[in-house]
């Protein structure tokens, strides 16, 4: 029991997934209402798994990195 306390403690608030992604509070919680970051609801608080927000941010390299390679090949 002890390391599903330690797995939910890790959960991670609006206002920390704006600092990870250096991103205003606003987009983050934007992101997160438009589901393009997976959520925990406890009640009236949203909370974010680190893991799903590796998962956002590995789907954004894929799409972002085919952008990437036509700007240098100049």
């Amino acid at each position: 029991m002890h390391n599903n306390i330690t797995e939910f403690s890790s959960l991670l608030t609006g206002e920390e997934i704006a600092e990870i992604l250096h991103v205003s509070r606003a987009y983050a919680y934007q992101l997160m209402r438009q589901k393009h970051i997976t959520t925990v609801k406890i009640g009236r608080s949203v909370r974010v798994r680190p893991e799903d927000l590796e998962q956002f941010i590995a789907m954004n390299l894929a799409q972002n990195s085919l952008t990437a390679g036509h700007n240098t090949q100049n």
